[in-house]
């Protein structure tokens, strides 16, 4: 695992140029890498690598690479095409967005620089993704069997998502997207209306420096699943512009 991400950019480029050449279009890295709280070890190395329409029906050319550069953990690249980027945005504005708000450009063309995101897509889709993981909390649970450890687990695994969620929330209210974790959460609960506290909780629980005992973590577990419950209310009737979100 590299000290700084940018010691392998070379290495990197290298390898994905002997197997694309020109198919190679560009290299991201996007996500906690190319930002300033990198913690090695702990960071996820998150590459997106852009190739032409040859390129990524030759796919499996890249499987040594990939597997090479997975041990030396770096997570398993998204390949795509500009054209794929384009077409998606209306699909996955949060993922692109998020994906924008942090990354370097490794090797090529910057991709990501022009993009933009309509903002009632964006509302759409963070609707949708809230009242899907509404879902997938109530089903987690009851697979929980109701032992601690494994609702630990699944605020841990859920908890991630939600940042992504509320920084696009941030988006639409046209407000700074803070770095860190707790600083998002309480400017969403600022601007939204729910109660930090349980985030925090939660985020307490993440990072393991959280004591609740096996109690209180389901009293958590549930305040969180009422919480999101009551964000994705919110969100439903939130109304947006062309030009962003204009009040709830």
């Amino acid at each position: 695992m590299a000290k700084k991400p940018e010691e392998i950019f070379s290495e990197i480029t290298s390898d994905f140029n002997k197997v694309f050449g020109d198919d190679l279009i560009s290299i991201i890295l996007y996500g906690s890498g190319a930002g300033d709280d990198y913690i090695p070890g702990k960071s996820d190395l998150n590459f997106l690598v852009v190739l032409s329409e040859e390129g990524i029906n030759n796919l499996e050319w890249a499987i040594d690479v990939v597997s090479r550069w997975r041990k030396k953990k770096v997570a398993t690249p998204l390949f795509m095409t500009k054209s794929y980027i384009d077409s998606s945005l209306d699909s996955y504005p949060i993922e692109f967005l998020n994906m924008k708000r942090s990354y370097v450009t490794v090797f090529g063309e910057d991709v990501l620089k022009k993009l933009s995101f309509e903002p009632g897509l964006l509302r759409l889709q963070c609707e949708r993704e809230l009242k899907g993981k509404i879902l997938h909390l109530r089903e987690g649970l009851l697979e929980t069997e109701g032992k601690e450890k494994r609702i630990r687990d699944l605020i841990k695994i859920s908890l991630t998502a939600f940042i992504s969620i509320f920084k696009a929330l941030l988006y639409l209210k046209e407000v700074e997207i803070p770095s860190g974790r707790r600083e998002v959460i309480k400017s969403v609960a600022g601007e939204f209306g729910i109660d930090p506290g349980i985030f925090l909780k939660c985020t307490d629980i993440k990072e393991d420096i959280g004591r609740f005992s096996p109690s209180e973590i389901k009293e958590i577990f549930k305040a969180y699943l009422m919480e999101v419950r009551r964000l994705s209310v919110i969100v439903d009737k939130l109304i947006v512009t062309t030009q962003g979100c204009r009040g709830v």
